[in-house]
């Protein structure tokens, strides 16, 4: 099940930079979830066909990743802005003011600095 959502993580930041053909594929195996017979059928190519460009695109897809790391660097961001959001909800009373102290200031700094180095590289 993770190398599904995996793949599909990698497919819904580089899919289109797959062809067309390769792009039809991909999605129908990956979110319509057809088999590799159907897939084969619906577009005329055999199973091992279908087989040999899934794989192709997941080794594209995985090669795109290890040279961009825009998947990677997304994480890192959501990563940082949930520790970010924890954060400033731990300072907020129940009246709704934003109460915090130094060392929560200088938390809420050092992860927004974090996530901004970040951001520009």
């Amino acid at each position: 099940m993770e190398k599904i959502v995996e793949q599909g993580i990698l497919f819904d930041f580089y899919g289109p930079l797959l062809t067309k053909h390769q792009q039809e594929i991909c999605s129908a195996a990956l979110y319509e979830d057809l088999s590799l017979a159907e897939i084969a059928e619906q577009y005329g190519i055999t199973r091992q066909g279908v087989h040999d460009l899934l794989k192709r695109c997941d080794h594209i897809l995985r090669d795109y990743e290890e040279k961009l790391g825009l998947v990677e660097q997304y994480r890192v961001q959501n990563e940082g802005l949930a520790r970010i959001r924890t954060i400033l909800q731990g300072a907020v009373s129940e009246s709704g003011v934003l109460q915090m102290d130094p060392d929560k200031t200088t938390e809420l700094m050092r992860q927004l600095e974090q996530l901004t180095g970040t951001l520009e590289e």
